[in-house]
């Protein structure tokens, strides 16, 4: 048997990814490992969406190489956004990586790894626009599951390479998500997060209309299911339907995650964004209008080719004015293969940073003064952890998991990882809650 260890690099979507991959290995010679000294085999899930991204994910690899000479390490295959974008100058450039596969070809990881381990340095690329892969009988059950609902994306945005790397949009098939979603909670799991590169956008290639209304609803049937939080809701496939479902589903908490990137209408035509300020505007307003108490979740690139201090301006007084409960600010980043590497005017980094430390200034200031809001309140939290003492950390509906804030809650009563309890909020930080258990 040769102990495997995966290591995952980036966003979530490649956290469900990597579990795929430990679903489809052969345990009649494969064992997945938690110990890297102990592993002769290392995956790497990399990442490639930005700069900062790819460099994390060089680096790590040149840190597991590392392993083949301290440890017992073997081989080292890659897998994700990088190994798809960079195939031949990974195995070229670093001698040490073994084997590489796609984002489409997932499931000839025991080929590439057997390969590997016979001296053969495989290249798996080939099935970027493949069927969805299943495969959803994890033995690590959480209390918190992430769902991919749909793989690749046909918003062709001239910033991003994600559709070169992940193929079109394809989404899976309403009762194939019901029945993952269904074997995780009969196993412990209570918060499913649905994701995808574009959520809105789920069912209009396989059911020619877009059915995330009608998924939530189905997924809500779940008896012992009791949140269901959704991810990169893009906002012009955003229906009416959908937000009717915000506000009357109790078990769709009432949170959006809506990656808007700019509101200048000039950015927003030059990023090839399908929708404009006047849309997104209404959309806002009417979440706010028609979904009591929900929390509204954006993130934003500043430094676009192009951009003028006008429209940077205008972006920072439509964050100012409409005053996001989450924030979340970004560099643009030139990525060869995108229709904006090309583009002339781009903009200075010192620039690009100012802008943005601009919007996350003004968010800090803005996010205290909203959790003020909270205190004096109740609200049920899931807890994640246990600090020391007696300090335990938890999220509300409010919170998603590792990008926004948590509540901190100091009791001398034993509780449970996975526990939802009832807290009143005492006081507010700039980012997170402190509360009493009742």
């Amino acid at each position: 048997m040769y102990n495997v260890f995966f290591l995952t690099l980036g966003c979530s979507k490649n956290d469900v990814d990597t579990s795929l991959m430990q679903n489809v290995l052969d345990n009649k010679k494969f064992l997945v490992s938690k110990n890297i000294n102990d592993s002769e085999v290392i995956v790497i899930n990399t990442c490639a969406f930005i700069d900062s991204a790819k460099e994390e994910s060089i680096d790590t690899i040149l840190e597991a190489a590392t392993y083949k000479k301290t440890a017992k390490c073997k081989k080292i295959i890659l897998a994700g956004c990088l190994a798809q974008r960079y195939p031949e100058d990974l195995l070229n450039e670093i001698p040490e990586v073994d084997g590489i596969l796609g984002t489409g070809n997932l499931l000839e990881l025991n080929d590439v790894i057997n390969n590997a381990l016979t001296g053969e340095k495989a290249i798996s690329i080939d099935n970027l626009n493949s069927e969805f892969l299943e495969g959803y009988n994890k033995k690590d059950v959480n209390v918190t599951e992430y769902i991919k609902i749909s793989e690749g994306c046909n918003n062709n945005c001239s910033y991003c390479i994600i559709p070169k790397l992940r193929g079109r949009n394809r989404s899976r098939k309403i009762e194939d998500i019901y029945d993952e979603v269904n074997y995780l909670v009969e196993n412990g799991t209570r918060e499913i997060i649905l994701i995808a590169q574009n959520t809105t956008d789920y069912g209009i290639d396989n059911y020619g209309e877009y059915k995330l209304h009608s998924l939530i609803s189905k997924l809500s049937e779940i008896k012992d299911l009791k949140w269901i939080r959704v991810m990169y809701l893009y906002p012009d496939n955003f229906t009416d339907e959908l937000i009717e479902e915000f506000r009357t589903n109790e078990k769709l908490l009432k949170y959006v995650d809506i990656p808007l990137q700019h509101i200048s209408n000039h950015i927003l035509k030059e990023m090839n964004r399908k929708t404009n300020k006047l849309d997104i505007e209404n959309l806002l307003t009417k979440l706010r209008l028609k979904v009591r108490n929900i929390v509204i979740r954006t993130t934003l690139i500043v430094g676009f080719p192009g951009e003028t201090d006008s429209d940077f301006n205008e972006l920072l007084d439509f964050v100012t004015n409409f005053e996001f409960d989450k924030l979340g600010a970004f560099t643009y980043s030139r990525e060869e293969g995108t229709s904006a590497y090309n583009m002339a005017d781009q903009i200075d980094e010192d620039v690009k940073l100012s802008r943005r430390d601009k919007l996350l200034d003004n968010q800090q200031y803005m996010s205290s003064s909203l959790l003020m809001k909270n205190v004096n309140k109740t609200f049920e939290v899931l807890i994640e952890e246990k600090e020391s003492g007696n300090i335990y950390t938890g999220r509300s509906y409010m919170d998603s998991p590792e990008i926004d804030g948590v509540v901190y809650i100091e009791t001398n009563e034993k509780l449970n990882i996975g526990d939802f309890v009832k807290v009143k909020i005492k006081e507010s930080l700039e980012y997170d809650l402190i509360g009493e258990l009742l």
